[in-house]
């Protein structure tokens, strides 16, 4: 074997480990993300505290991760990436040490937002894969880290429904400790220092600040609209502040030198249309991970429910994660063949089929699973697709800002859905032995307007012209 075959063979697997450290990182930091779904019946003995208290440790990791992308993201594009990759990683490594040991509400909630820093790995990675891979490896390495967001989510729900049934709460939190720990190690050998994308110039503070008052006031009113009431003063006040904040803050980017968001490229017709997709695609994706549980868990008795215990729904949702990962490679070489907006409404279109399907399929498990199945199939087609599009629109130079924006475009998306399916649920409830449970006509409306969104997604992104980029 000649010296440069040996050669390409050792750059190719040097790649892979690249791949599939940064894949498994972002694999950790989506599951700490979920970790706390099956706890929240428990949260309010655990931490003495009320059930609405409670709930504000899944809403302030959402709102962490919201803010502090964007931020990250930025920091990616001054700094070595690897270095910053490491850093988000450690903050959600001290998040969740906080979280196992704590006993309050407060030390819960801090705990939880700095798990929510970690979401930034996601972005980050995928903007150091382009900086390293051959564009050959390209396409499928963005897939898979893609997915790694959805893949953590659904396989860390079972987990952590056998640890919150039959252990303790606090392992894990130990295990996401432990597993971050291993991937900061990880990054440290495997990942190569490369120089900053964008070396002179300075993180926005002032900026940042902005963008993260416009982004807690959306985030918060559209999440706690409807328990606080959509007409109350708290959340009129912030759609309020929001409308405010968000003018004030573009007017400060758009004269600053280095923003922490660059507008102007964000305005770009291929970005900003990429965006809009992807804030659809998320709404398309949340209707399955709050319908779809709730079909399996609702009692027989309702008539609509399969009677499934916390464990087994999390185990017949798990295939829909691993779906995700499987589809991957082929979203890879779709992005590769045939282009990442092909991919894109290719995606879309399979996530709508999902849930259609899924209005036949929802009187058995199997068709329930069969369902997530689907629907998370096209998640990860589309999941690939969307930063593949961002980077072949940006300067290399913004390429960790304009993909934490993408990441953030979706939480948004799945913040508006939730909101949406929340008032959808409540408006077509039932009653059931002194309770109020979502109707099965509420629960295929759920599925509509998730199907709905998908189709949406697929409209917009049928209209995002051809990708144009420059590396000035």
């Amino acid at each position: 074997m000649s010296a440069q075959v040996r050669g390409a063979d050792a750059a190719r697997r040097d790649d892979n480990r690249l791949v599939v450290v940064l894949a498994f990182g972002g694999i950790v930091v989506s599951l700490s993300q979920t970790l706390v779904i099956p706890l929240l019946a428990l949260l309010p003995s655990i931490l003495n505290t009320s059930a609405v208290n409670a709930s504000w440790v899944v809403t302030i990791t959402l709102l962490a991760g919201a803010v502090a992308g964007p931020v990250m993201g930025r920091l990616g594009d001054l700094y070595p990436k690897k270095y910053v990759l490491i850093g988000c990683t450690a903050v959600m490594v001290l998040g969740s040490v906080l979280c196992a040991l704590s006993g309050s509400l407060w030390a819960m909630l801090i705990g939880r937002a700095l798990q929510g820093v970690g979401i930034g790995v996601i972005p980050i990675g995928i903007a150091a894969m382009r900086e390293i891979l051959p564009p050959a490896r390209l396409g499928p390495a963005i897939a898979l880290m893609s997915s790694s967001l959805g893949v953590g989510g659904a396989l860390g729900l079972p987990a952590a429904a056998a640890l919150a049934q039959y252990g303790s709460w606090q392992w894990m939190f130990w295990g996401s400790a432990i597993m971050g720990l291993g991937i900061m190690l990880l990054m440290a050998v495997r990942l190569k220092t490369l120089p900053a994308a964008k070396p002179d110039g300075t993180l926005d503070l002032i900026g940042a600040l902005g963008l993260g008052v416009g982004l807690v006031a959306l985030l918060l009113a559209v999440s706690k609209g409807a328990d606080w009431g959509w007409a109350s003063p708290v959340t009129l006040g912030l759609f309020l502040l929001a409308a405010v904040a968000f003018p004030v803050w573009g007017l400060w980017v758009l004269r600053h030198r280095s923003p922490i968001v660059n507008l102007r490229v964000a305005a770009r017709r291929p970005v900003l249309m990429t965006n809009i997709a992807s804030v659809t695609v998320g709404m398309g994706l949340y209707a399955q991970l709050l319908i779809l549980p709730q079909i399996l868990q609702l009692p027989v008795a309702t008539g609509h429910g399969l009677g499934q215990s916390m464990v087994a729904m999390g185990l017949w949702s798990a295939p829909a994660g691993l779906a995700m990962m499987a589809v991957s490679p082929i979203s890879g070489r779709l992005i590769n063949n045939r282009g990442p907006k092909t991919t894109l409404i290719l995606g879309a279109l399979v996530i709508s089929a999902g849930y259609f399907s899924g209005l036949f399929l929802m009187g058995s498990t199997w068709g329930v699973m069969t369902t997530g199945i689907v629907i998370s199939a096209g998640v990860g087609l589309a999941y690939g697709a969307m930063p593949a599009l961002i980077m072949a629109s940006v300067p290399r130079t913004e390429m960790g800002s304009a993909n934490s924006v993408n990441t953030l475009m979706r939480s948004i998306g799945t913040t508006t859905s939730a909101a949406v399916l929340g008032v959808i649920l409540t408006q077509m409830s039932t009653g059931f032995e002194g309770l109020f449970v979502p109707s099965e006509l509420g629960l295929r409306t759920g599925l509509v307007f998730g199907g709905a969104m998908a189709l949406l997604a697929a409209a917009v992104a049928a209209a995002i012209p051809p990708p144009w980029a420059s590396d000035d």
